[in-house]
């Protein structure tokens, strides 16, 4: 038993903090002028640039810039993560094979809600693209050209860069004197009114205290009208909003359909240009359709270059 207890000791000890620091990747500051890129077939890779001095540990960003640089600055696609606001990370990047078309590619991460309550994730987001404009010319970056995709709560957050650019309540932190403005949205399955989503039965149950849309916002959905308004990217929606795409699995378990469709009603009620591609048979992401890899490039590609 003893020896037993000098195994866990030691474990806990040594062992312990070696596998954390692995997992989390952690590595000595430094600056985004100061940091050499990573070698990539891509082209050259920039990892972890904060996009808020000293900030939190999450609001950072990975750069990926095309091999073959040309003196017209590069496009931009911004990649927001999913993972219900409380997950997941910018190293899983499906937006990466823009690089070999001759975009730029941001992927980043943002405060989760364990971490800060909404509006702490928009906020964050805005202050990436703010980031990515104030240094343009150090990384050849076109600031009138900035898109931006992501899925699930990565989808929400780009609908919200997309409806609430203009919204400087959002707006924190430095470079104020930057637009957080986008000039194109893929949507992927992006939550919109929460209050709506339990209308279709699902897997989950979003009016629950502990759903993740509540904790998104700090307390359960249905008690915090206000709230749930606040985060809601239809409550912005103007005329002069971006083009959007919006790519939604008829079958979604997590994330309803109607959420989507909801979010095309008030913009094309705003004349907003937008599309909506339902995925028939389609669940939460995975898609295997041949039609949607190519609407998104087409998508990006009209908007952007």
């Amino acid at each position: 038993m003893k020896d037993a207890r000098q195994v866990v000791t030691w474990a806990l000890r040594f062992v312990l903090p070696l596998v954390m620091f692995v997992l989390l990747g952690v590595s000595e500051p430094a600056s985004a002028a100061e940091r050499a890129p990573e070698a990539s077939s891509l082209g050259p890779v920039f990892r972890d640039l904060a996009y808020v001095q000293d900030g939190h540990e999450r609001q950072e960003l990975d750069l990926y810039l095309p091999a073959s640089p040309t003196e017209k600055p590069a496009p931009v696609i911004i990649w927001v993560h999913g993972g219900a606001w409380r997950a997941g990370s910018k190293d899983r990047c499906p937006a990466k094979r823009f690089v070999r078309l001759g975009y730029a590619v941001a992927s980043i991460n943002y405060r989760l809600s364990q971490h800060a309550i909404f509006p702490a994730q928009i906020q964050d987001c805005k202050a990436a693209v703010r980031w990515l404009r104030a240094h343009a010319k150090q990384y050849n970056l076109d600031p009138k050209r900035f898109g931006v995709w992501g899925a699930s709560a990565g989808g929400h957050l780009v609908a919200m860069l997309g409806t609430a650019g203009d919204v400087k309540e959002f707006d924190v932190g430095a470079h104020l004197d930057r637009s957080s403005r986008v000039q194109a949205v893929c949507d992927y399955f992006g939550p919109t009114d929460f209050t709506k989503m339990n209308d279709f039965p699902g897997r989950m149950d979003h009016d629950a205290a502990d759903s993740p849309e509540s904790k998104l916002i700090g307390g359960p959905i249905q008690e915090n009208a206000e709230k749930v308004e606040r985060a809601n990217p239809i409550t912005y929606v103007t005329k002069d909003d971006p083009p959007f795409l919006i790519v939604h699995g008829d079958k979604d378990p997590l994330v309803p359909h109607n959420q989507s469709e909801l979010l095309l009603a008030a913009l094309k009620k705003a004349n907003v240009k937008a599309k909506l591609h339902t995925v028939k048979d389609g669940g939460h992401g995975g898609f295997k359709r041949q039609e949607v890899e190519p609407l998104v490039t087409a998508f990006f590609a009209k908007h952007l270059k």
